[in-house]
This record gives structure tokens, C-alpha cells and sequence, in this order.
């Protein structure tokens, strides 16, 4: 590709930033902080002290960063795009793999999954978003088709004519749904732990789908208000969330607190440390903060908006082979079977027993096994 171009990267962040990020934490205010105890109107007060204290004590990025670089850290740079990615080289014996994040996370959530599939003999790529991580700065919003068309470009730079295979879920099942429909003479197939998009024209097939649609529906009123917020008004958001790593903190641990398939307390709350712990939800939120990637992060769903790509156009089918690994995710419960099946080529079906909207860092062996098995149905 013209003008494109791939470097080594090295992670350093200033200690100058670091030690200012580490003094707004210390210095928040809780003293007059209202202490109303739970998650039913949002982060846990007490969950989130506890991540706060532990940030406070226990938590070093320099000791982060110093195993992020051990990583195959790489810079794609074309058409004023900067991105980051991994890549875990191999002999090039079988198809390679994009595994693709969503937000609130990060490249990271493959942790337990990168090294698994290269071994098997994939050349394995995992790319921060464009405005998230080290895939920064952004001049512009940018929305999930136009990503499609960056991480095309990302790979055939790599790869050449090779076609490869996607996985993954929130954005990047979105962003994968996309690639498919736009580039299918590319793509091997695709593995999705969430349907992102359907076609304007794709309605419930039978009155139980119906009523599953409408109670789903009814659900994600209570839990999309960041989603309308991010999607029409970002910039007043990020004001504040790019001035306050706890409010940063707060935003994106809610999430991991609602959308996990986590057990509840006594109270009803969820109990997120029974799933995670402090060292890896920190590192997550640190990867916005350090990169001071919190503002762009969120341009994605302005993206969607303005491009108008949170649907396909009127009897799309996606004929790339199509697999889908339906956790039982709390919030955004899997789209019926029938529903799928009118836009996509689905030749592979697992519904899970447990695992909530963060697959890979939830089930990571659960979430492998199910694409190694729809790896080995397609090619």
C-alpha cells in the first residue's frame, strides 16, 4: 500500500504524567461524597474505594509497562491514522487471526487467547481502535465503517492476497460485521460473541423472538445511558471524565460491574472481584489515562451516529462463514438464532453456559476452544 507504514513500538510514558494522574487520585475528595451503598444507581460506592485504595497502595504502571513491552508491540501508519497493534509472528501455516476489542476495554482482553492461537500456527494480529490505547492521536471522529476499512488495509500491508479471520465482540463484533459485508473475498470468516448490526428490514421471525426483542429492549433502557450520551455528546462528557482518573475509574468500572456474568451479594450487587481483580481493572483504565485516550475513545459512537453504521442496509446478507459463541451476557443478551441467520452465513452455533459481555477476559478458554472449532469447520 502507498505511503503505509509499519515500525517497531516501545511504550514510555512521561513520569511526569504518571505522578500527575497518581496525585488527582490520592487528592479526590470523598469527604463529602454521598455513601449510598450498592450498584442500583450506578458504580459501587465501596467497590470503587476499594479499586481507588488499592491504586493508592498497591499499584505500579512502570511495572505494567515493563510487561507490556515484552509484548510484539508494532505502529500502522496510513492516511493520517496512527495504529497500534500486536503481532505474534508464526511460519505463516495457517490463516491469520484479527482479534478485535471493544469499550469499554483494550487490546489486553486477548491476553489469554494471543499466545494460544499462535502456537496452534496463526500469525495472530491484535490492534487498539483508532482513539483508544496506543492507536492515537485522532484528528477526527471516526466511526465504525471507516475503522473497517483501516484494519483491511492493516492486513492486506501484512498479508498480502492471504485471507484471515476475525474475532470479536462489542465494537469489535460491530467492526467485524462490517469488514465482512465490505471485504468478503478477504475474510475466511468471521467469530462473534455479540450480533452488533443487523439490516433496517430484519424483524422478529415468531412471537416468542418478538417478545424477547421487546424485553431486551426494555433492559437496555437502563443500561444506555452512556451509550446516547457518547453517541450525541461525547465532548461535554469527556470534559470531565479527561481531568478526573477516578471519574475515568468510575465510568468504565460500572461497566464491568453490570455486564460481566458475575455473581451477587447478599445486597444484590455484583460481586466483580469474584471475576477480577485490582491489578487488571486498573491496567484497562490506566490504558485510557496515560494514553489521555478517554476523549477519543468515546468518538466511536459519535462515529456510528454520523456515518449512520449501527445498522446494514436493507437486505444485506453477509455471506463470509459466520460463527457465534452466545455467552449469556446480562445486558445484551444474544440475538435470537432466526434473527442472525437473515443477515449472516452462520455455519457455527454454541450457546454458552456462562460469560458475560467480556468473553475473553471472562471465559477465555471457553471463548477458545469455540473458535478454534469454528477455525477448523471453515478452513
Amino acid at each position: 500500500m502507498k505511503n503505509a507504514t509499519i515500525i517497531p513500538f516501545k511504550i514510555e510514558i512521561n513520569r511526569e504524567h504518571i505522578n500527575d494522574i497518581q496525585n488527582k487520585v490520592k487528592k479526590y475528595n470523598w469527604r463529602d461524597f454521598p455513601k449510598r451503598s450498592g450498584w442500583q444507581d450506578g458504580v459501587g460506592y465501596d467497590d470503587l474505594l476499594k479499586l481507588v485504595n488499592f491504586w493508592n497502595t498497591h499499584y505500579n504502571w512502570y511495572d505494567i509497562q515493563e510487561k507490556l513491552n515484552l509484548l510484539p508491540n508494532y505502529k500502522f501508519i496510513s492516511e493520517n491514522y496512527t495504529i497500534h497493534f500486536l503481532h505474534f509472528k508464526t511460519n505463516g501455516s495457517k490463516p491469520p487471526i484479527l482479534l478485535l476489542h471493544g469499550w469499554p476495554g483494550s487490546y489486553l482482553e486477548f491476553e489469554n487467547l494471543m499466545n494460544k492461537l499462535a502456537v496452534d500456527g496463526h500469525d495472530v494480529i491484535v490492534p487498539s481502535l483508532p482513539g483508544f490505547a496506543f492507536s492515537s492521536p485522532l484528528n477526527e471522529i471516526t466511526g465504525p465503517k471507516k475503522i473497517s476499512s483501516l484494519f483491511n488495509n492493516l492486513m492486506n500491508e501484512l498479508f498480502g492476497e492471504t485471507k484471515y479471520i476475525i474475532q470479536g465482540g462489542d465494537w469489535g463484533a460491530h467492526i467485524a460485521s462490517w469488514m465482512a459485508y465490505l471485504y468478503p473475498d478477504k475474510i475466511s470468516g468471521i467469530h462473534l460473541n455479540m450480533v452488533g448490526i443487523i439490516s433496517e428490514d430484519n424483524e422478529p421471525k415468531n412471537i416468542n423472538d418478538k417478545l424477547f426483542m421487546e424485553n431486551r429492549n426494555r433492559r437496555l433502557y437502563d443500561e444506555q445511558g452512556y451509550n446516547h450520551q457518547q453517541e450525541t455528546r461525547p465532548q461535554t462528557l469527556s470534559v470531565a471524565l479527561y481531568d478526573s482518573p477516578v471519574g475515568t475509574a468510575a465510568w468504565i468500572l460500572e461497566k464491568f460491574g453490570k455486564w460481566a456474568d458475575l455473581s451477587l451479594t447478599k445486597e444484590g450487587s455484583p460481586d466483580i472481584w469474584s471475576k477480577f481483580d485490582e491489578t487488571q481493572i486498573l491496567t484497562n483504565i490506566m490504558l485510557y489515562l496515560v494514553t489521555n485516550t478517554i476523549v477519543s475513545s468515546t468518538w466511536i459512537y459519535r462515529g456510528m451516529y454520523l456515518e449512520k453504521s449501527n445498522k446494514l442496509p436493507l437486505k444485506a446478507y453477509i455471506k463470509v462463514p459466520t460463527g457465534i459463541a452466545a455467552f449469556p451476557d446480562p445486558v445484551f443478551t444474544p440475538t435470537p438464532k432466526s434473527i442472525v441467520e437473515y443477515n449472516y452465513n452462520v455455519v457455527h452455533w454454541s450457546t454458552m453456559d456462562k460469560g458475560g459481555h467480556f468473553a475473553a477476559l471472562e471465559e477465555p478458554e471457553v471463548l477458545y476452544l469455540d473458535f478454534k472449532t469454528f477455525i477448523s469447520e471453515i478452513v
